[in-house]
């Protein structure tokens, strides 16, 4: 097992991976921005580096400060967890040409799946199944109307390069298309530099179900089942739960096979998620993408399966053998995670702020995994997500009780906070019998 671990990012991630990174006797370092001084993470590591102001592009994404800092401390690996620097293969590739660990895939594989086209051409390829889309970037808007022509309104216009739920749009027919090709290529020069747009059919009533794998340092995948993530705004998670209440035996086994064949594709090593859009009337699954990367949702994946996952990624990472028995992995129950954002639980409107009151749940299945407490501050330079709220009972429906009671038992004071969402959501029949897709949220406002 390696000795030393400078964790590359912020908040809850950065507390989770100290946590376990400390339980294994592995010294850790911090790094912080300015405006992250006062986080408890910060106050967790071993040590702690300050490598910039607030702005990300200055100390998150600055990858020549945080070098420097594992330099000057003496880090052996670098762990980015998710965001900022995590699926950048240069930085991965610059890590590694520095003599560090990368607690994560290699370059290669991050470079292959960030482009979604290359990513869905390459899974066709290795037999996974895609959704009906172009196999070459619309380069005009009237490259994107002739391959909307073969595939069929409604499509969904993707940025290449994107990932997270950003830079996407649905387009109804050619006007709307011509719309939403120009939007969508001007938000992903601007954000990924990188213009590449993508045409794909739009699924009015789909779900949203990602597998779990782990890329062993002997060459196996293995996969640790499935997590549904159909409770979305603008395309962005705010509710996972596993196992699917979609899925019957047979799919779940064809999902799982397709998903270790997409990381044998890429000869994947370290955690990563194949996403995959479900449609329930054909109970068809399709290729979306691969984030080569630990997830935010990964600890109700540890809840049903009993394994730490960033104790999984240390092990690959150190060329050790995984805790468990690939062969003997069963689910135990059923979990829930909801994110618990500084926002407006109406119209999902960020409202940072001071943190005057922080009491976290507690009781039997419970976990808080937590970025901020009491005194600190939520400010508006990072993602709104304070803390992760997870659940796990014998089945959905002990989930479910418990998961209100946490929901009602957390109180959090001082910025806004999406706490009440969550309470509507799970009086909702339609959450509660498991049968929603990805326009719940719509359908509730």
């Amino acid at each position: 097992m390696l000795s030393s671990l400078l964790v590359a990012n912020r908040g809850e991630i950065a507390r989770r991976i100290i946590r376990t990174a400390r339980r294994l006797g592995i010294r850790t370092i911090a790094v912080y921005s300015e405006a992250d001084a006062g986080l408890p993470f910060v106050a967790e590591a071993d040590e702690a580096v300050e490598i910039g102001p607030a702005n990300p592009a200055q100390s998150y994404r600055n990858a020549r400060a945080i070098l420097d800092a594992a330099k000057s401390t003496g880090a052996e690996a670098i762990h980015p967890g998710y965001g900022f620097l995590s699926e950048n293969a240069a930085f991965a590739a610059e890590v590694i040409n520095h003599g560090l660990i990368w607690v994560g895939p290699g370059p290669d594989a991050i470079e292959a799946m960030g482009d979604k086209i290359n990513a869905r051409n390459l899974m066709a390829a290795a037999g996974v199944p895609v959704a009906p889309g172009s196999k070459e970037p619309a380069r005009t808007a009237d490259e994107a109307l002739r391959a909307a022509a073969e595939i069929g309104f409604p499509v969904m216009v993707k940025a290449a390069a994107g990932g997270g739920g950003m830079g996407m749009a649905v387009a109804e027919d050619a006007e709307g298309l011509r719309k939403q090709y120009d939007t969508v290529r001007g938000f992903a020069e601007r954000m990924f530099g990188d213009g590449s747009v993508l045409i794909e059919r739009y699924f009015p009533r789909v779900r949203h179900i990602e597998v779990q794998i782990l890329g062993l340092h002997d060459g196996r995948v293995v996969a640790l089942g499935e997590r549904e993530c159909s409770v979305q705004r603008r395309n962005q998670k705010l509710v996972e739960e596993t196992p699917s209440p979609a899925l019957t035996p047979p799919v779940r086994a064809a999902l799982l096979a397709a998903a270790v064949r997409a990381g044998e594709a890429v000869g994947y090593r370290n955690a990563g998620t194949v996403e995959c859009l479900f449609d329930p009337a054909g109970d068809e699954f399709f290729f979306l993408e691969m984030n080569t990367r630990l997830q935010v949702e990964h600890p109700v994946t540890e809840a049903v399966f009993g394994v730490d996952l960033v104790e999984e990624q240390l092990r690959v990472a150190s060329g050790l053998e995984p805790s468990f028995d690939p062969g003997a992995l069963t689910v135990t129950g059923h979990a829930i995670e909801v994110r618990v954002n500084a926002e407006d639980p109406k119209r999902f409107l960020p409202g940072p702020g001071a943190i005057t009151t922080w009491v976290e749940p507690v009781g039997d299945g419970v976990r808080v995994d937590a970025g901020y407490s009491a005194g600190t501050t939520v400010t508006p330079s990072y993602d709104s997500l304070m803390a992760k709220l997870i659940v796990h009972g014998a089945d959905r429906a002990e989930a479910l009780a418990r998961l209100r009671a946490a929901v009602a038992g957390f109180e959090i004071a001082g910025p806004k906070v999406n706490l009440p969402f969550f309470a509507e959501l799970l009086d909702r029949p339609e959450f509660v019998s498991g049968d929603y897709d990805t326009g719940i949220v719509g359908r509730m406002r």
